[in-house]
Order: structure tokens, then sequence, then C-alpha cells
């Protein structure tokens, strides 16, 4: 009883709606408003892979005498970045596909709350 409770008082996304063509807005059961555009919500991706390469690219900047590797963008990385779809996972997140090909990240609210 008291779990049902607290999912009935958990805030939740009521509106979401495209601007123009990279940005979204959620509008939230408590009235707020948030903001993201396609290219934050890439560089916020919470998926294992996008969490490993962040991980990677702190550790190359703090080894000394590391070899550096020049950064090679793909032709869909280069173009500019669009939310391709949003999805619902249960009623606690939402899956992003972008125009990159990425796809595996899993946003819960409280991530799209800012």
């Amino acid at each position: 009883m008291m779990m049902t409770k607290q999912r009935e008082m958990a805030v939740h996304p009521i509106g979401l709606s495209r601007l123009g063509d990279d940005s979204i807005e959620f509008s939230w059961s408590d009235g707020r408003i948030d903001q993201w555009t396609a290219m934050e919500l890439r560089k916020a991706c919470p998926c294992a892979t996008c969490r490993e390469k962040k991980r990677g690219e702190e550790q190359k900047l703090t080894m000394p005498g590391s070899a550096m590797l020049l950064p090679v963008l793909s032709r869909a990385e280069a173009a500019p970045l669009r939310i391709e779809a949003m999805d619902p996972v249960g009623g606690y997140a939402y899956r992003v596909r972008f125009s990159d090909g990425h796809a595996s990240g899993i946003y819960p609210f409280d991530l799209l709350r800012k």
C-alpha cells in the first residue's frame, strides 16, 4: 500500500514536445518545465558504453606520457545530432534514439529533471 502511494505521488512527465530540430521540452506533473538539446541528452547518456567511454577519456587526460590518439568522427557523428525517437520504459524512464545510431541509454525521470 505504501509503495503504491509513493508511486502516485512521484513526479512524472505529463507533456513532451519538440522545440525545433534539436531540442525537446518536458512538462512535469508538478508544473516544472525542463528543456534539453539533443547534444545535452547524448552527453548525459547513462548507458554502460558511454560511462566507460567517459571514464577512458578522463584517464587519458591524467596519464602522463600516454600516446595521443587522434579523434575520428564517423559520418553520423559529424552530422547535426537529432533525437529520432523517445520511448517510455516502464513508468520510470525513456529510451532515446539519436540520429548517430545510439539507442542504448535509458534515462530515468530523475536524470531528465536536470
